[in-house]
């Protein structure tokens, strides 16, 4: 009988998770701009749509949420993902996500209930049963060199805790590389080399694709990102999935990560994300 008390104890940790609220830490950047090569820099912060549907699902199925940028400072939201298109072209839709942000007070310079990635650490990474990591091009900035990141996420991989990124938010595991300010300093510069034992190499992962981002460079303006997050994550080791047509849905599922692709993705991260948790979607 002793050999069936391991799964008996699998059987009541599942049932268990399945029927309390968990706690999700949703990491955001906490930069309003993103530089590109030549000193031109492009103002950016998350997209709408890529925070709110999957934080709306989570909270409506019963769910904690707590919110962490590195430094503690309100994010920005991106005004070009202030748009009905995101939203299935439904403005009413957006507009209810949208309540919920300004509801939260999460972008309130004054009332922002986020912490920094400091006091997360000091509270205990065990307090955190998931993480989610949304896009817009802010991650490349900041999260993507973040060591106090990269230590989060070296927990969850440890633990086997689900991972959740959408669209330029799985660039972000780039801060698990050893040294990730001095990796990520070298991709920039076109290196191809990167220290070994990143901790999802071989991993199966998604993320906004060179494609789309060669199809949405007007919006920078004239200016170049200093590194494609496709080709960072596949310099690093990742096996890359992407879709086969532009800007739809795409998600992939490995061990404890769900990687969404684009805008498109969001929600299907989100439902993802409530069937790791043991929740169901109220949606």
């Amino acid at each position: 009988m002793t050999h069936l008390k391991p799964l008996l104890a699998a059987m009541l940790l599942t049932l268990a998770g399945a029927s309390h609220a968990a706690n999700v830490l949703v990491v955001l950047s906490d930069a309003d701009h993103l530089e590109l090569k030549g000193g031109k820099t492009f103002p950016t912060g998350f997209y709408l749509n890529e925070l709110a549907q999957p934080l709306k699902l989570l909270l409506d199925a019963g769910h904690e949420v707590t919110f962490a940028t590195p430094n503690g400072k309100a994010p920005t939201v991106d005004a070009g993902s202030l748009d009905p298109m995101y939203f299935g072209g439904d403005a009413a839709d957006m507009k209810r996500h949208q309540d919920l942000v300004d509801k939260l007070a999460i972008t309130s310079q004054q009332r922002s209930p986020v912490i920094s990635l400091a006091r997360v650490e000091q509270i205990g990474y065990a307090r955190y049963d998931a993480v989610y990591i949304p896009g817009g091009h802010a991650p490349m900035q900041d999260l993507i060199r973040s060591a106090a990141l990269g230590r989060l996420l070296t927990h969850f991989h440890q633990a086997g805790k689900t991972t959740a990124l959408v669209c330029h938010g799985p660039a972000a595991l780039l801060s698990s590389l050893p040294k990730p300010e001095s990796a990520i300093a070298r991709m920039e510069q076109g290196g191809k080399a990167t220290p070994p034992g990143w901790i999802y190499a071989g991993y199966r992962m998604t993320v906004i694709s060179n494609q789309e981002e060669a199809l949405a460079k007007a919006a920078l303006k004239g200016g170049a990102m200093k590194l494609l997050p496709q080709t960072a994550l596949q310099t690093a080791g990742a096996r890359y999935s992407s879709n086969a047509a532009p800007w739809t849905s795409h998600v992939v599922s490995d061990r404890e990560l769900i990687t969404g692709q684009n805008p498109a993705s969001a929600m299907q991260v989100g439902h993802a994300l409530l069937e790791r948790l043991g929740q169901p979607s109220r949606q």
